[in-house]
């Protein structure tokens, strides 16, 4: 169906140009989906774009050919094309918050599609919306219909992406990683959503993403993507079971998985190569464990090694690459009974609903409705629940960035709930926070020295500008980075790097606690285990305790000590990591984990199905929370909330059926 031969693209920049894919060749079938899989800044998404004609002002196509079912795409006209693109060929983006326009409504926005490819308008066009927003899982749809996007969640707003892409019925969809920033449980409905549709309609699809897990569930044949070349393609059962390119190799060691537990990650040194400076020969040879002499002159030219399986590589060696398997405890294992550095007690976290021309309250949203947590110095304990529970509110609050309504927060036996000022700045010497976006938390105006820095004037450590300096120096070591670091600013660094810089930053004044939200969401694995292993590593050195905060569950078996699991403000199970991962009591947890992609073949469980979405917290379910969504549940279960109940001295749970 879709057959791209010898594609290249690059990017003006001044009066050169900049290859960003360099004859790339591959093809789709009808009803088949071909994963682009590599790190970021190697070309996948620069080659969808380049499919689509949608390449930004500086980009150009400078040779090759597209071809959609024998028709060339890059000689059409521009209005030729935009009847391609939509009906024929449609695709999600991977910022769904940028590619949805703010000003119109969603059901504008689907509308467009409907008028402009299947000729539908009035009524008939709004039934269709209708079903589309039904069809990708959002709940009152007459309602959401007539919202605009930012009333919207990050998983909602990926999902209307979908329904958009979906309108025109395309036979071709391209999907840039569509499930990124998706909860496990989000993420597995609109995998099988994709998966459905495609069987119904014969569907083609590309499929870029950096996450194996889906990769496994979805792909049925595997393109990996290094430096704007592809450099391994094969079918699904060769890829997972006989990898053979290094780089290949090095991203599944770099997974973080249980039984790499206490052992420090694999990590493919250096990065991907900029534009400006792609080397001779092969471009992988700076970073790989097996290079010769050869491999630094010349290009490797594709070889077969079986029917459905072809690579670019000198090397003809079979070992998998050599893994650090040096044993990186931290510190979690050797202090398990002292008494808790953090102690949270019945947290609460109401904001106020207002309304009307003086602004009344008339609700309010409970975000954190009663959490209780501890954690002792030197240990991890994992947060763990879909978007929208809370979790991101409750490291919030244990900072005072968000004021809680009720409970206690007792840091080292000082309670922090109510203090003020001076105080309170002293407190949060002790404890830090490593936020999500590391783009958006580091100020762009600031050197990277001067943001390091800044922590530690504001809060009296050191104000001597030579002893700062060399404060800065050392941090940065610590966290991997370069000395020269120090006088670049934030957008000059990858993705990875900034959140090293963030975590610098949190560093900078000695805290005993980390609180990390979702500090590797957004990252490749293969700089996921750099900041994974070097948490490890200053967890180890520095005995920092850390709250978590996350839905990935890979990460949780790596790092974890304790996990505990959070629905819709509220705690439902808490426990060691093995208690909680291994047998897990609560219908809701044994469904997040039902749904964790594995990236291996024929290991993927039935996935647990819960149906509808998360309630609003600003109006929970009587009775247990989670009970218009149980499959398991019980009349009890809708007339009072469950008590907890010990199902070991470490392991408790917040259920009826249990107790």
């Amino acid at each position: 169906m879709l057959e791209v031969t010898n594609l290249r693209l690059g990017f003006t920049a001044g009066k050169k140009m900049l290859v960003a894919v360099d004859g790339i060749s591959f093809a789709i079938s009808k009803g088949e989906t071909f994963a682009l899989l590599g790190e970021s800044g190697c070309g996948k998404s620069a080659t969808a774009q380049g499919i689509m004609r949608l390449l930004p002002a500086a980009g150009r196509v400078t040779g090759g050919s597209i071809k959609l079912e024998g028709e060339e795409l890059l000689t059409l006209a521009e209005a030729e094309m935009r009847q391609v693109r939509g009906a024929r060929i449609a695709m999600i983006f991977q910022e769904p918050a940028t590619s949805l326009n703010p000003v119109l409504t969603v059901g504008v926005q689907i509308g467009e599609v409907l008028d402009r490819h299947c000729d539908l308008r009035g009524e008939p066009a709004r039934q269709r919306m209708l079903e589309l927003l039904r069809q990708v899982g959002i709940a009152d749809p007459e309602r959401r219909l007539d919202e605009y996007p930012f009333q919207f969640s990050g998983g909602m707003k990926q999902r209307v992406m979908i329904a958009i892409a979906l309108a025109g019925e395309p036979d071709l969809l391209i999907a840039d990683e569509p499930t990124t920033a998706l909860d496990v449980t989000v993420q597995a409905q609109i995998l099988d959503l994709l998966a459905q549709i495609q069987r119904e309609r014969g569907m083609g699809m590309l499929l870029i993403t950096h996450d194996l897990g889906v990769v496994a569930k979805m792909a049925h044949r595997i393109g990996v993507m290094y430096a704007g070349e592809l450099v391994e393609v094969a079918d699904r059962e060769e890829f997972f079971s006989r990898p053979q390119h290094p780089y290949t190799q090095a991203l599944f060691a770099a997974l973080p998985e249980v039984s790499r537990r206490g052992m420090a990650l694999t990590t493919i040194p250096g990065q991907v190569p900029s534009l400006a400076a792609m080397p001779a020969g092969c471009r992988f040879a700076d970073r790989c464990p097996y290079v010769m002499p050869v491999c630094r002159e010349n290009s490797p030219d594709w070889r077969e090694v079986a029917t459905s399986h072809a690579l670019r590589c000198h090397w003809t060696g079979s070992t998998a690459a050599v893994a650090d398997h040096t044993p990186r405890m931290g510190l979690g294992h050797l202090m398990p009974e002292m008494a808790p550095f953090l102690d949270v007690v019945d947290l609460k976290v109401h904001f106020p609903i207002r309304r009307g021309l003086l602004q009344r309250t008339v609700g309010h949203i409970l975000a954190v409705d009663g959490v209780s947590l501890a954690i002792s110095a030197g240990r991890t304990l994992a947060l763990v629940g879909e978007s929208g529970c809370g979790k991101t509110t409750v490291g919030k609050a244990l900072l005072q960035l968000v004021k809680p309504t009720a409970g206690s927060v007792r840091l080292g036996g000082s309670e922090l709930v109510g203090i003020k000022g001076k105080r309170l700045r002293a407190a949060r010497r002790h404890m830090q926070m490593v936020f999500q976006d590391p783009f958006a938390s580091l100020n762009p105006r600031l050197r990277v020295g001067e943001i390091i820095a800044e922590g530690m004037a504001a809060l009296g450590l050191e104000s001597d500008a030579a002893a700062q300096g060399m404060a800065v120096t050392a941090l940065l070591k610590q966290v991997g980075l370069p000395e020269e670091a120090a006088g670049r600013y934030p957008h000059e660094f990858s993705g990875g790097q900034r959140q090293r810089i963030a975590i610098a930053r949190a560093l900078a004044v000695q805290p005993e606690l980390l609180i990390c939200d979702e500090p590797t969401s957004a990252l490749d694995v293969s700089v996921q285990a750099q900041i994974l292993n070097l948490l490890k590593k200053l967890q180890e050195e520095l005995g920092v305790a850390y709250l978590f905060i996350t839905h990935n569950f890979a990460v949780v078996e790596y790092l974890a000590n304790d996990v505990a699991v959070m629905y819709l403000g509220r705690i439902v199970e808490r426990g060691g990591a093995q208690e909680v991962l291994r047998s897990p009591k609560h219908p809701y947890t044994q469904a997040l984990l039902s749904a964790v992609p594995v990236p291996r073949l024929g290991e993927h469980s039935a996935v647990i199905r819960l149906p509808g979405e998360t309630p609003s917290p600003a109006n929970p379910p009587s009775g247990c929370h989670f009970h218009p969504r149980c499959p398991k549940a019980i009349d009890v279960c809708r007339q009072r909330y469950p008590e907890c109940s010990e199902v070991s001295a470490t392991h408790s749970v917040n259920c009826h059926l249990i107790g």
